[in-house]
Protein backbone atom coordinates (compact mmCIF):
# COMPACT_ATOMS: atom_id res chain seq x y z
CA UNK A 1 0.00 0.00 0.00
CA UNK A 2 1.03 3.46 -0.48
CA UNK A 3 -0.60 6.34 1.24
CA UNK A 4 -3.00 5.65 4.04
CA UNK A 5 -5.92 5.09 2.70
CA UNK A 6 -8.98 7.56 4.77
CA UNK A 7 -10.93 6.04 7.37
CA UNK A 8 -13.75 5.88 4.98
CA UNK A 9 -12.33 4.27 2.40
CA UNK A 10 -11.87 1.49 5.32
CA UNK A 11 -15.35 1.42 6.67
CA UNK A 12 -16.60 1.60 2.96
CA UNK A 13 -14.67 -1.67 2.31
CA UNK A 14 -16.05 -3.09 5.09
CA UNK A 15 -14.78 -3.93 8.78
CA UNK A 16 -14.46 -8.18 8.78
CA UNK A 17 -14.50 -7.58 12.80
CA UNK A 18 -18.26 -9.66 12.98
CA UNK A 19 -16.01 -12.45 10.99
CA UNK A 20 -12.93 -11.49 13.45
CA UNK A 21 -15.16 -12.19 16.20
CA UNK A 22 -17.15 -15.44 15.54
CA UNK A 23 -13.63 -16.96 14.69
CA UNK A 24 -12.15 -15.87 17.97
CA UNK A 25 -14.91 -17.38 19.51
CA UNK A 26 -14.89 -20.86 17.57
CA UNK A 27 -11.16 -20.88 18.80
CA UNK A 28 -12.15 -20.63 22.66
CA UNK A 29 -15.05 -23.51 23.02
CA UNK A 30 -12.26 -25.74 21.19
CA UNK A 31 -9.85 -24.38 23.82
CA UNK A 32 -12.76 -25.83 25.84
CA UNK A 33 -12.27 -29.10 25.11
CA UNK A 34 -10.99 -31.20 27.75
CA UNK A 35 -9.35 -27.96 29.63
CA UNK A 36 -9.49 -30.06 32.84
CA UNK A 37 -7.32 -32.96 31.27
CA UNK A 38 -5.09 -33.55 32.86
CA UNK A 39 -6.46 -32.97 36.20
CA UNK A 40 -2.89 -32.83 37.34
CA UNK A 41 -0.32 -30.28 36.01
CA UNK A 42 1.51 -31.23 33.61
CA UNK A 43 5.05 -29.29 31.37
CA UNK A 44 6.22 -26.37 32.90
CA UNK A 45 2.89 -25.97 35.06
CA UNK A 46 4.66 -28.14 37.75
CA UNK A 47 6.94 -24.29 37.79
CA UNK A 48 4.03 -21.76 37.19
CA UNK A 49 1.64 -22.88 39.39
CA UNK A 50 3.52 -22.94 42.59
CA UNK A 51 4.41 -19.36 41.65
CA UNK A 52 0.77 -18.40 41.50
CA UNK A 53 0.30 -19.58 44.42
CA UNK A 54 2.37 -17.74 45.79
CA UNK A 55 1.19 -14.34 44.74
CA UNK A 56 -1.95 -15.37 46.77
CA UNK A 57 0.29 -15.82 49.65
CA UNK A 58 2.48 -12.90 49.47
CA UNK A 59 5.34 -15.13 51.69
CA UNK A 60 7.85 -16.57 49.65
CA UNK A 61 8.26 -16.04 45.75
CA UNK A 62 9.06 -18.84 43.73
CA UNK A 63 10.33 -18.97 40.09
CA UNK A 64 12.03 -15.81 40.45
CA UNK A 65 13.87 -15.98 37.01
CA UNK A 66 10.67 -14.41 35.08
CA UNK A 67 8.63 -11.50 35.48
CA UNK A 68 5.40 -11.52 37.75
CA UNK A 69 2.70 -10.38 35.71
CA UNK A 70 1.56 -13.67 34.01
CA UNK A 71 1.62 -15.43 37.34
CA UNK A 72 -0.61 -12.92 38.77
CA UNK A 73 -2.71 -12.92 36.15
CA UNK A 74 -3.03 -17.22 37.04
CA UNK A 75 -3.20 -16.19 40.54
CA UNK A 76 -6.31 -14.36 39.80
CA UNK A 77 -7.68 -17.55 38.02
CA UNK A 78 -6.85 -19.53 40.93
CA UNK A 79 -8.63 -17.20 43.34
CA UNK A 80 -11.60 -17.09 40.88
CA UNK A 81 -12.51 -20.18 39.84
CA UNK A 82 -10.05 -22.46 42.42
CA UNK A 83 -6.96 -24.28 42.86
CA UNK A 84 -8.26 -26.90 40.32
CA UNK A 85 -7.63 -27.27 36.40
CA UNK A 86 -9.82 -24.47 35.03
CA UNK A 87 -8.72 -22.18 37.78
CA UNK A 88 -5.26 -22.87 36.44
CA UNK A 89 -6.12 -22.68 33.00
CA UNK A 90 -9.26 -20.35 32.00
CA UNK A 91 -6.90 -17.30 31.63
CA UNK A 92 -4.88 -19.34 29.18
CA UNK A 93 -7.53 -19.47 27.45
CA UNK A 94 -8.75 -15.72 27.13
CA UNK A 95 -5.32 -14.80 26.58
CA UNK A 96 -5.31 -16.81 23.45
CA UNK A 97 -8.33 -15.37 22.48
CA UNK A 98 -7.44 -11.84 22.64
CA UNK A 99 -3.91 -12.95 21.34
CA UNK A 100 -6.22 -14.77 17.82
CA UNK A 101 -8.39 -11.74 17.60
CA UNK A 102 -6.10 -8.76 17.86
CA UNK A 103 -4.08 -10.53 15.33
CA UNK A 104 -6.68 -10.37 12.98
CA UNK A 105 -7.57 -6.67 14.06
CA UNK A 106 -3.51 -5.79 13.15
CA UNK A 107 -3.63 -7.40 10.27
CA UNK A 108 -7.26 -5.60 9.10
CA UNK A 109 -5.60 -2.36 10.10
CA UNK A 110 -1.82 -2.48 8.32
CA UNK A 111 -3.36 -4.25 5.31
CA UNK A 112 -7.10 -3.04 4.93
CA UNK A 113 -7.80 -6.09 3.61
CA UNK A 114 -10.91 -8.30 4.60
CA UNK A 115 -9.52 -11.40 3.08
CA UNK A 116 -5.89 -11.46 4.89
CA UNK A 117 -7.24 -10.25 8.16
CA UNK A 118 -9.74 -13.56 7.79
CA UNK A 119 -6.81 -15.72 6.67
CA UNK A 120 -4.96 -14.68 10.01
CA UNK A 121 -7.28 -15.94 11.70
CA UNK A 122 -7.30 -19.31 9.98
CA UNK A 123 -3.77 -20.04 10.05
CA UNK A 124 -2.87 -18.24 13.27
CA UNK A 125 -5.81 -20.41 15.55
CA UNK A 126 -4.43 -23.53 13.81
CA UNK A 127 -0.97 -23.43 13.96
CA UNK A 128 -0.57 -25.61 17.23
CA UNK A 129 1.41 -23.64 18.76
CA UNK A 130 -1.37 -20.62 20.00
CA UNK A 131 -3.88 -23.28 20.58
CA UNK A 132 -1.65 -25.59 23.02
CA UNK A 133 -0.75 -22.64 25.13
CA UNK A 134 -3.57 -21.10 25.58
CA UNK A 135 -4.63 -24.18 27.22
CA UNK A 136 -2.08 -24.75 29.76
CA UNK A 137 -0.88 -22.32 32.73
CA UNK A 138 2.27 -21.33 30.61
CA UNK A 139 3.54 -17.72 30.68
CA UNK A 140 3.99 -17.01 27.09
CA UNK A 141 0.61 -16.93 25.92
CA UNK A 142 -0.27 -14.05 27.82
CA UNK A 143 3.16 -12.52 26.24
CA UNK A 144 1.77 -12.89 23.24
CA UNK A 145 -1.33 -11.73 23.95
CA UNK A 146 -0.18 -8.23 25.33
CA UNK A 147 2.07 -7.75 22.24
CA UNK A 148 -0.90 -8.85 19.49
CA UNK A 149 -3.34 -6.08 21.72
CA UNK A 150 -0.14 -3.54 21.17
CA UNK A 151 0.05 -4.33 17.97
CA UNK A 152 -3.44 -3.52 16.99
CA UNK A 153 -3.20 -0.66 18.51
CA UNK A 154 -0.12 0.40 17.17
CA UNK A 155 -1.51 -0.45 13.59
CA UNK A 156 -5.41 1.56 14.00
CA UNK A 157 -3.35 4.40 15.20
CA UNK A 158 -1.55 4.76 12.22
CA UNK A 159 -4.41 4.21 9.69
CA UNK A 160 -6.57 6.25 11.94
CA UNK A 161 -4.77 9.16 13.33
CA UNK A 162 -7.56 10.54 14.72
CA UNK A 163 -8.09 7.72 17.52
CA UNK A 164 -3.98 7.53 17.98
CA UNK A 165 -4.22 9.09 21.55
CA UNK A 166 -6.49 6.50 23.25
CA UNK A 167 -4.81 3.83 20.87
CA UNK A 168 -1.05 4.47 21.84
CA UNK A 169 -2.03 4.91 25.43
CA UNK A 170 -3.23 0.93 24.96
CA UNK A 171 -0.47 -0.21 23.31
CA UNK A 172 1.99 1.53 26.01
CA UNK A 173 0.35 -0.10 28.32
CA UNK A 174 0.22 -3.92 26.70
CA UNK A 175 3.53 -3.27 26.04
CA UNK A 176 4.77 -3.14 29.38
CA UNK A 177 2.32 -5.94 30.40
CA UNK A 178 4.16 -8.20 27.55
CA UNK A 179 7.67 -7.40 29.11
CA UNK A 180 5.83 -8.09 32.85
CA UNK A 181 4.63 -11.32 31.43
CA UNK A 182 7.68 -12.78 30.15
CA UNK A 183 11.18 -10.97 29.04
CA UNK A 184 11.07 -12.40 25.01
CA UNK A 185 8.76 -9.67 24.75
CA UNK A 186 11.27 -6.98 24.93
CA UNK A 187 12.89 -7.08 21.35
CA UNK A 188 9.40 -6.86 20.14
CA UNK A 189 8.08 -4.07 22.72
CA UNK A 190 10.63 -1.57 21.01
CA UNK A 191 9.32 -1.53 17.37
CA UNK A 192 6.78 0.65 18.19
CA UNK A 193 8.40 3.19 19.39
CA UNK A 194 11.56 2.58 17.07
CA UNK A 195 9.18 2.62 14.19
CA UNK A 196 7.53 5.84 15.05
CA UNK A 197 11.28 7.90 15.39
CA UNK A 198 11.94 6.55 12.08
CA UNK A 199 8.81 7.90 10.18
CA UNK A 200 9.26 11.07 11.71
CA UNK A 201 12.71 11.33 10.88
CA UNK A 202 12.72 10.35 7.93
CA UNK A 203 9.78 12.91 7.49
CA UNK A 204 12.48 15.53 7.54
CA UNK A 205 10.58 17.39 10.64
CA UNK A 206 12.77 20.92 11.44
CA UNK A 207 11.69 20.41 15.17
CA UNK A 208 11.96 16.89 15.34
CA UNK A 209 11.04 16.37 19.00
CA UNK A 210 8.34 18.87 19.02
CA UNK A 211 6.88 18.68 16.02
CA UNK A 212 3.21 17.37 15.50
CA UNK A 213 3.29 17.02 11.53
CA UNK A 214 3.89 14.69 9.42
CA UNK A 215 4.22 10.91 9.62
CA UNK A 216 3.41 8.38 10.83
CA UNK A 217 0.45 10.07 13.29
CA UNK A 218 -0.30 13.76 12.64
CA UNK A 219 -1.11 15.83 15.36
CA UNK A 220 1.49 14.32 17.82
CA UNK A 221 4.28 15.15 18.67
CA UNK A 222 7.54 12.70 19.31
CA UNK A 223 7.28 13.67 22.81
CA UNK A 224 4.58 12.35 23.23
CA UNK A 225 5.03 9.42 21.17
CA UNK A 226 7.96 8.67 23.58
CA UNK A 227 5.45 8.74 26.43
CA UNK A 228 3.08 6.33 24.95
CA UNK A 229 5.57 3.88 24.01
CA UNK A 230 8.49 4.36 26.17
CA UNK A 231 7.83 5.57 29.16
CA UNK A 232 3.78 4.48 29.97
CA UNK A 233 5.70 0.15 29.07
CA UNK A 234 7.87 0.96 31.59
CA UNK A 235 5.69 2.36 34.48
CA UNK A 236 3.47 -0.21 33.75
CA UNK A 237 6.49 -3.40 33.85
CA UNK A 238 7.95 -1.66 37.22
CA UNK A 239 4.10 -1.81 39.15
CA UNK A 240 3.96 -5.62 38.46
CA UNK A 241 6.25 -6.18 40.96
CA UNK A 242 4.59 -5.40 43.81
CA UNK A 243 4.56 -8.44 45.40
CA UNK A 244 8.28 -7.87 45.86
CA UNK A 245 7.70 -5.09 48.43
CA UNK A 246 6.21 -8.39 50.61
CA UNK A 247 8.11 -11.54 49.51
CA UNK A 248 11.03 -12.95 51.05
CA UNK A 249 13.21 -13.06 47.42
CA UNK A 250 16.21 -15.75 47.99
CA UNK A 251 18.72 -14.29 46.31
CA UNK A 252 17.99 -11.24 45.70
CA UNK A 253 16.63 -7.69 47.59
CA UNK A 254 13.01 -7.29 46.90
CA UNK A 255 13.78 -3.70 47.89
CA UNK A 256 14.97 -2.35 44.67
CA UNK A 257 15.08 -3.63 40.90
CA UNK A 258 18.10 -3.23 39.68
CA UNK A 259 19.19 -5.92 42.36
CA UNK A 260 16.64 -7.86 41.27
CA UNK A 261 17.11 -7.87 37.93
CA UNK A 262 20.39 -8.36 38.17
CA UNK A 263 19.13 -12.13 40.51
CA UNK A 264 16.79 -13.14 37.75
CA UNK A 265 19.24 -12.18 34.93
CA UNK A 266 21.82 -14.29 36.63
CA UNK A 267 19.30 -17.07 36.85
CA UNK A 268 18.22 -16.97 33.15
CA UNK A 269 21.69 -17.04 31.64
CA UNK A 270 23.01 -19.95 33.54
CA UNK A 271 23.83 -23.38 32.03
CA UNK A 272 21.24 -26.07 33.20
CA UNK A 273 21.72 -29.61 32.37
CA UNK A 274 20.51 -30.77 28.66
CA UNK A 275 17.00 -31.20 28.46
CA UNK A 276 16.18 -34.12 26.08
CA UNK A 277 13.76 -32.22 24.20
CA UNK A 278 16.23 -28.95 23.91
CA UNK A 279 16.92 -27.68 20.51
CA UNK A 280 17.93 -24.65 18.17
CA UNK A 281 16.53 -21.88 16.14
CA UNK A 282 16.98 -23.83 12.68
CA UNK A 283 15.04 -26.45 14.25
CA UNK A 284 11.99 -24.49 15.04
CA UNK A 285 12.45 -22.24 11.73
CA UNK A 286 12.63 -26.19 10.04
CA UNK A 287 9.74 -27.55 12.39
CA UNK A 288 11.87 -30.58 13.11
CA UNK A 289 12.14 -30.50 17.18
CA UNK A 290 8.75 -31.53 18.72
CA UNK A 291 7.89 -31.10 22.94
CA UNK A 292 5.92 -34.06 23.88
CA UNK A 293 4.33 -31.76 27.10
CA UNK A 294 2.35 -34.82 28.04
CA UNK A 295 2.61 -38.53 26.88
CA UNK A 296 1.62 -40.97 29.50
CA UNK A 297 -1.53 -42.94 31.52
CA UNK A 298 -3.18 -40.09 33.34
CA UNK A 299 -7.09 -39.47 34.23
CA UNK A 300 -8.13 -43.23 33.17
CA UNK A 301 -6.12 -43.35 29.71
CA UNK A 302 -3.48 -42.78 27.53
CA UNK A 303 -2.81 -39.24 26.62
CA UNK A 304 -0.84 -37.09 24.90
CA UNK A 305 0.02 -33.29 23.96
CA UNK A 306 2.11 -32.45 21.39
CA UNK A 307 3.87 -28.97 20.33
CA UNK A 308 5.07 -28.98 17.44
CA UNK A 309 3.72 -26.43 14.48
CA UNK A 310 0.84 -26.86 12.09
CA UNK A 311 2.82 -28.49 8.82
CA UNK A 312 1.71 -27.03 6.05
CA UNK A 313 1.60 -23.54 7.97
CA UNK A 314 5.53 -23.35 9.23
CA UNK A 315 6.66 -24.81 5.95
CA UNK A 316 4.63 -23.22 3.24
CA UNK A 317 4.74 -20.08 5.56
CA UNK A 318 8.20 -19.61 5.23
CA UNK A 319 7.76 -19.69 1.27
CA UNK A 320 5.24 -16.73 2.41
CA UNK A 321 7.27 -14.59 4.75
CA UNK A 322 10.14 -14.92 2.12
CA UNK A 323 7.30 -13.29 -0.69
CA UNK A 324 7.01 -10.95 2.04
CA UNK A 325 10.72 -9.73 2.33
CA UNK A 326 10.54 -9.71 -1.44
CA UNK A 327 7.75 -7.77 -1.75
CA UNK A 328 8.82 -5.16 0.93
CA UNK A 329 11.64 -4.78 -1.05
CA UNK A 330 10.62 -4.04 -4.59
CA UNK A 331 7.77 -2.05 -3.49
CA UNK A 332 10.13 0.50 -0.98
CA UNK A 333 10.39 2.95 -3.26
CA UNK A 334 7.04 4.05 -4.64
CA UNK A 335 4.20 2.54 -2.39
CA UNK A 336 5.74 0.84 0.08
CA UNK A 337 3.90 -2.45 1.42
CA UNK A 338 4.05 -1.69 5.18
CA UNK A 339 1.97 -4.78 6.52
CA UNK A 340 4.81 -7.17 4.44
CA UNK A 341 7.50 -5.18 6.33
CA UNK A 342 6.26 -4.83 9.66
CA UNK A 343 5.82 -8.83 9.67
CA UNK A 344 9.69 -9.56 8.28
CA UNK A 345 10.59 -7.06 11.00
CA UNK A 346 8.76 -8.84 13.57
CA UNK A 347 10.19 -12.46 11.91
CA UNK A 348 13.44 -11.16 11.98
CA UNK A 349 13.45 -9.76 15.88
CA UNK A 350 11.56 -12.27 17.54
CA UNK A 351 13.83 -15.19 15.77
CA UNK A 352 16.76 -12.92 16.02
CA UNK A 353 16.61 -12.90 20.30
CA UNK A 354 17.47 -16.35 20.13
CA UNK A 355 20.17 -16.71 18.09
CA UNK A 356 22.22 -14.14 19.91
CA UNK A 357 20.56 -14.97 23.37
CA UNK A 358 22.81 -16.17 25.86
CA UNK A 359 20.44 -19.23 27.33
CA UNK A 360 22.01 -22.24 27.13
CA UNK A 361 19.13 -24.61 26.59
CA UNK A 362 16.28 -23.24 24.20
CA UNK A 363 12.76 -25.26 23.01
CA UNK A 364 10.56 -25.00 20.21
CA UNK A 365 7.91 -22.85 21.65
CA UNK A 366 10.38 -20.11 21.93
CA UNK A 367 9.66 -20.09 18.50
CA UNK A 368 6.16 -18.69 19.41
CA UNK A 369 6.15 -15.04 18.51
CA UNK A 370 8.10 -16.42 15.39
CA UNK A 371 5.44 -18.67 14.26
CA UNK A 372 2.34 -15.82 14.92
CA UNK A 373 4.39 -13.31 11.86
CA UNK A 374 4.97 -16.93 9.57
CA UNK A 375 1.28 -17.79 9.97
CA UNK A 376 0.04 -13.87 9.04
CA UNK A 377 2.82 -13.99 6.31
CA UNK A 378 0.91 -16.92 5.03
CA UNK A 379 -2.48 -15.09 5.13
CA UNK A 380 -1.34 -12.57 2.62
CA UNK A 381 0.36 -14.86 0.53
CA UNK A 382 -2.53 -16.96 0.13
CA UNK A 383 -4.84 -13.49 -0.62
CA UNK A 384 -2.04 -12.46 -3.18
CA UNK A 385 -2.63 -16.12 -5.10
CA UNK A 386 -6.24 -15.56 -5.23
CA UNK A 387 -6.12 -12.07 -6.83
CA UNK A 388 -3.78 -13.07 -9.03
CA UNK A 389 -6.86 -15.71 -10.15
CA UNK A 390 -5.18 -18.61 -8.95
CA UNK A 391 -7.75 -21.25 -6.96
CA UNK A 392 -6.82 -24.41 -6.76
CA UNK A 393 -2.93 -23.72 -4.03
CA UNK A 394 -4.81 -20.93 -1.83
CA UNK A 395 -8.08 -23.50 -1.53
CA UNK A 396 -5.35 -26.70 -0.52
CA UNK A 397 -3.40 -24.39 1.42
CA UNK A 398 -6.63 -23.24 3.33
CA UNK A 399 -8.26 -26.82 3.51
CA UNK A 400 -4.95 -28.07 4.34
CA UNK A 401 -4.16 -26.02 7.50
CA UNK A 402 -7.65 -26.81 8.75
CA UNK A 403 -7.48 -30.52 7.90
CA UNK A 404 -3.90 -30.52 9.79
CA UNK A 405 -5.30 -28.82 12.76
CA UNK A 406 -8.14 -31.51 12.67
CA UNK A 407 -6.03 -34.26 12.03
CA UNK A 408 -3.75 -33.54 15.56
CA UNK A 409 -6.80 -32.63 17.33
CA UNK A 410 -6.77 -35.24 19.61
CA UNK A 411 -3.14 -34.76 20.23
CA UNK A 412 -3.69 -31.31 21.13
CA UNK A 413 -6.29 -31.45 23.88
CA UNK A 414 -5.08 -34.87 25.84
CA UNK A 415 -7.83 -37.10 24.19
CA UNK A 416 -7.88 -40.95 25.45
CA UNK A 417 -5.64 -43.08 22.95
CA UNK A 418 -6.11 -46.35 22.30
CA UNK A 419 -2.89 -47.74 22.74
CA UNK A 420 0.67 -46.52 23.76
CA UNK A 421 2.03 -46.43 20.26
CA UNK A 422 -0.53 -44.23 19.00
CA UNK A 423 1.99 -41.20 19.28
CA UNK A 424 3.21 -42.90 15.55
CA UNK A 425 0.41 -41.57 14.05
CA UNK A 426 1.71 -38.17 14.60
CA UNK A 427 5.48 -38.43 14.73
CA UNK A 428 6.14 -38.65 11.58
CA UNK A 429 9.94 -37.83 11.99
CA UNK A 430 12.32 -39.03 14.26
CA UNK A 431 12.53 -35.37 15.57
CA UNK A 432 8.78 -35.30 16.39
CA UNK A 433 9.28 -38.08 18.73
Amino acid sequence: MSAAPSLSRIRQSGDPIFWNGAMALAFLLACLVRLGIPTTPYFDEVHYLPAARAVLELFQATNVEHPPLAKQIMAAGIALFGDEPFGWRIFSVVAGTLALFASMRAMWFASCSRAASVLTGLFVGTNFVLFIHARIAMLDVFMVAFLMLAAWMFAGALRENETARWRLAIAGVALGCAMASKWNAIPLAMLPGLAFLAARWTAGRRRLVMSARGAPVRGMTLWEAGVWLGLVPLLVYAASYWPFLYWSVPGGDPSGLVDLHRHMLALQTQVPEAHPYQSQWWDWVINRRAIWYLYEPVDGAMRGVMLIGNPLTMWFGLIAMAWCAWTAWVSRAEAPRWDCIALVVIYLASLGLWIVAPKAVQFYFHYFLAGMAVSAALALGVERLWQRGERLVPALLMLGALGFFLYWFPILTAAPLDDPQDFLKWAWTEGWR
